[in-house]
């Protein structure tokens, strides 16, 4: 299948993927506390690659390690704390429209940092972007009191590392195919959620429930899937494609996970659905062709 194909379908596909993973780290959080859906995501991700990607470690060149170790950091090592932390605290479908942002951070960082040139459309796109945003969020601690709307900002800095992530990818880690990126950003990853893990005390207080136990089952699909799997796939539709279309995955990933927060009880009111077009619809002007 010729490339411009072929990542149409890696993007359908993790639209699929990511939105599911909304759900599947708030059932994971009813069992588990943030801090370890987050630590046992990468943890998981890990073991789940290494016995597949050794050969793999032995093509990466010492010039790759610096930047893998930014890209595995603020890629996957910090967004999954920062997100874990936010769904527990707001619903799960404004989370993955917040996360639509990404495409804008991307543009934005890339213009700022990589050297990306941009046009005026795509500028006013971020500005829309923006404002949905705002409103989104506005909204919804008016709406919703209950939810402390402060971990929002966790999904936006979250977005700004993915942004960051995807332009690293395609400067400078385009010439390493994407299974070995994927299996080089977790292996690095090891020691440091070993870290967290330790601190928190996990290896002593954590205890074994039916409660537990389902939340490490849900947090083990997410992994091997969302994360692992995920990944590989979205690292060679970088390869492949460019940093906006590539980011632009968000766009769909809302779709996905509103379903899913809806059929698990969570609300959503016309005002927060439409902040969410507006936020959709600057996102569609930054990436749209000339």
């Amino acid at each position: 299948m010729e490339n411009k194909h072929l990542r149409w379908v890696y993007l359908f596909t993790l639209s699929i993927v990511w939105g599911s993973s909304f759900i599947l780290m708030k059932k994971a959080l009813v069992g588990l506390t943030a801090i370890q859906v987050g630590a046992l995501r990468i943890l998981i991700t890990a073991v789940f690659l290494a016995p597949f990607g050794f050969k793999s470690l032995l093509i990466i060149k010492r010039r790759h390690w610096y930047y893998l170790t930014i890209s595995g950091f603020i890629g996957s090592f910090f967004p999954a704390f920062l997100f874990a932390y936010a769904v527990e605290k707001i619903d799960s479908s404004i989370a993955s429209i917040l996360n639509s942002l990404t495409p804008l951070n991307t543009l934005i960082f890339g213009i700022l940092f990589f050297g990306f040139g941009f046009r005026k459309r795509q500028l006013f796109g971020v500005l829309i972007g923006l404002t949905g945003t705002i409103l989104l969020i506005l909204k919804g601690a008016e709406l919703n009191p209950d939810q402390d709307y402060f971990y929002a900002t966790f999904i936006l800095v979250a977005s700004v590392g993915y942004a960051f992530n995807v332009n690293i990818l395609k400067k400078h880690l385009h010439d390493l195919d994407a299974f070995s990126i994927t299996v080089g950003n977790f292996v690095l990853l090891i020691i440091p959620t070993f870290i967290v893990l330790w601190y928190t005390s996990f290896f002593e207080t954590f205890e074994v429930t039916e409660t537990s136990i389902k939340g490490v089952l849900y947090l083990t699909v997410l992994a091997v899937f969302g994360t692992g799997l995920a990944k590989i796939m979205f690292n060679r539709l970088i390869q492949i494609s460019n940093p906006i279309f590539s980011s632009s995955v968000t766009y769909i990933i809302p779709i996905v996970a509103i379903t899913w927060g809806i059929l698990d009880g969570e609300k959503i009111t016309l005002m927060q659905f439409s902040s969410g077009l507006i936020i959709l619809f600057g996102v569609y002007l930054v990436n749209r062709s000339k």
